[in-house]
């Protein structure tokens, strides 16, 4: 597994995909790392592997981070199109991902102020159940809907988490009174935190409409990305 991260690290170099290329050198890194720990070896191997790649890494840093701190910015404008989930998290799922923590305090209703909370949710999971990584676990934080909205919520996520459980994914529920700000967190080290949270889609003109059914269609309400590596990070 390490080897073909490499491999597919330097395809991505090659192709000047450098900011995707640096997760798939780390990763491959780590696992690299792994099999020196668990054979033993690591005289052996790792002056001809992890230890050539990290230095090679170390001087890609450079063009990404800025003292020392990786941030990534990316600003969605109002009516902007072809700003999917799959489009915006496909290069941070990677295949030693395997548990996601969402905080996001409108994962409610299914119709709310015209908007689809937790359709949009539902989205997010069919992403990582669909996608290159080995996600097990998915991790809600969320705040409780009020009076009679508050058993459709939970009915809604519980069937969520049951079909989730169908394709041998844990979704673990927790409701917070408190919560204001919306993240997302990889145990890959990458934190994305989106201003709208997963809500930043508008809602289709119409049933029959495009942009109903591919996101990639959809227009966008005006919000901003911010995307950060946890290893230069307070918060984990």
């Amino acid at each position: 597994a390490g080897a073909e991260t490499v491999k597919r690290a330097v395809e991505l170099d090659l192709a000047s995909r450098f900011q995707e290329s640096l997760v798939c050198y780390q990763e491959g890194i780590d696992l690299l790392l792994q099999v020196v720990k668990g054979t033993g070896r690591g005289a052996a191997w790792q002056p001809f592997a992890a230890a050539e790649i990290m230095i090679y890494t170390e001087k890609k840093k450079s063009l990404f981070f800025s003292d020392g701190k990786y941030h990534k910015q990316i600003k969605i404008e109002e009516n902007a199109t072809g700003f999917s989930y799959e489009k915006l998290f496909q290069e941070y799922l990677t295949e030693i991902l395997t548990e996601v923590w969402v905080e996001d305090p409108y994962i409610r209703q299914v119709h709310q102020a015209s908007r689809y909370w937790l359709y949009n949710f539902l989205r997010f999971c069919e992403m990582l159940v669909k996608g290159p990584c080995k996600v097990k676990t998915i991790h809600l934080l969320t705040s409780s809907d009020e009076g009679s909205g508050r058993s459709q919520q939970m009915t809604g996520l519980e069937e969520i988490q049951q079909s989730l459980r169908n394709h041998g994914v844990t979704l673990n529920i927790a409701l917070s009174s408190s919560i204001h700000d919306r993240e997302i967190r990889f145990n890959n080290g990458w934190m994305i935190k989106i201003g709208r949270g997963l809500d930043y889609f508008k809602k289709p003109q119409g049933r029959f409409s495009i942009g109903y059914c591919d996101f990639d269609l959809r227009p966008c309400q005006e919000t901003t990305v911010d995307v950060f590596h946890t290893k230069h990070t307070k918060k984990m």
